[in-house]
């Protein structure tokens, strides 16, 4: 052996040696430490003190200043910020046991749908698939949260979009983007380059000028409570969410996250774009005209302990809904990506589940398939 030759050889050496005693050291000091705040967390959470805290908001603090320092926050309720620790707590230690028939529970993917939409006639809602819809209301074409990559960053899809990018670009030539906040899963680098340079994008203050890198040159930027007339006697509302944002290069909390309202002549969609249940459902019933749709987040909500404050379990989404006083439920954001522990399809089987167990109506819960075309029933009666 050469001289160079034993010196990598011990420089590897030393570098393996030190690498088991990292690992030792982490599984003796560290692990024990992760494990006990798992533990302390779980123990300490309960759905009667989160109820509690919630009960304790203002709804008065909805419409209170929430950008300090560079920074958005939700005035009505503090929110920690999650260490790396506590994501390595969750993901180490929150074991949630599935049957098999939660693990494996996803929706229909149905075929031909550039071919079907081509067809249809009339306004219409879309599931493409995670949080992407496409309605077509009073002849105009709107888009929330596109995604149609493979991967949202580094997590894969579990099912396909309803329809490829090139088949959405030759059918729909005019299009309104509504983003809800910045997470990889909601605002899609790649996605927004290669939708059509024209659209109109609507997004949450601090997003604007990170958009247009996207190769968009028509971009509103909207905070909380603000108004935009969008044509077509129509009007486009952004409201609070109780949620967050970060990206790789835009830090924590550095643009807005928001919930939207569409209101048409023909009906009224709310867009809940991702939230934890706050007072904000409420408020939003008494200020607007009554929801005919309103698209409510059911996705990564376990551990509970862990997703309580940004993500809304079942029975919150549906309380959440009846809150906002809405004709139908349409869930969103199951069964394309699995983001939290539940398996990716879980929240559609527990939403069914739900219904069920609480003698819900079914009829106003629209659980659609990837794919599937719903008809937008016209507007309800007023309240």
């Amino acid at each position: 052996m050469t001289i160079s030759g034993w010196c990598i050889t011990r420089y590897d050496g030393m570098m393996t040696f030190h690498r088991l005693w990292f690992f030792i050291g982490l599984t003796v000091f560290i692990m024990p430490l992760l494990s006990s705040c798992s533990s302390r967390d779980k123990d300490i959470f309960s759905e009667l003190t989160w109820a509690r805290r919630i009960e304790e908001t203002r709804r008065g603090d909805l419409h209170a200043p929430h950008y300090r320092d560079g920074r958005f926050f939700s005035p009505w309720m503090k929110m920690a910020d999650k260490s790396f620790l506590d994501v390595l707590g969750w993901k180490l230690f929150s074991k949630t046991d599935y049957t098999d028939p939660e693990k494996t529970f996803l929706p229909r993917v149905i075929p031909d749908t550039a071919r079907r939409v081509a067809q249809t006639r009339g306004d219409f809602i879309l599931w493409i698939g995670h949080n992407t819809f496409l309605i077509r209301i009073n002849g105009t074409y709107w888009m929330t949260d596109p995604i149609f990559s493979n991967r949202a960053l580094v997590i894969s899809r579990q099912t396909p979009p309803a329809l490829s990018l090139k088949a959405f670009n030759e059918l729909v030539k005019e299009v309104n983007i509504v983003i809800s906040h910045n997470h990889y899963d909601h605002l899609d680098r790649s996605t927004m380059k290669n939708l059509p340079e024209n659209a109109t994008v609507f997004v949450p203050k601090g997003l604007k000028n990170y958009v247009m890198a996207m190769n968009k040159n028509n971009v509103h930027e909207m905070d909380w409570w603000e108004e935009i007339e969008t044509g077509n006697d129509s009007k486009l509302i952004c409201l609070p969410a109780q949620h967050w944002s970060l990206r790789i290069n835009q830090g924590r909390n550095r643009s807005l996250w928001a919930s939207w309202l569409l209101v048409t002549p023909t009906a009224t969609l709310y867009f809940g774009g991702d939230s934890g249940y706050f007072k904000g459902f409420m408020e939003i019933r008494q200020k607007y005209p009554p929801i005919d749709y309103a698209f409510m987040a059911t996705t990564a909500y376990h551990p509970r302990w862990f997703m309580h404050h940004q993500h809304m379990n079942i029975p919150e989404a549906v309380k959440g809904f009846e809150d906002l006083g809405a004709r139908f439920f349409i869930p969103t954001q199951w069964g394309t990506f699995h983001l939290g522990s539940e398996p990716a399809g879980y929240p559609g089987l527990d939403l069914i589940r739900h219904i069920n167990r609480n003698r819900l109506d079914p009829a106003r819960f629209k659980i659609m398939d990837i794919g599937e075309i719903l008809p937008i029933c016209s507007k309800i009666y007023p309240r």
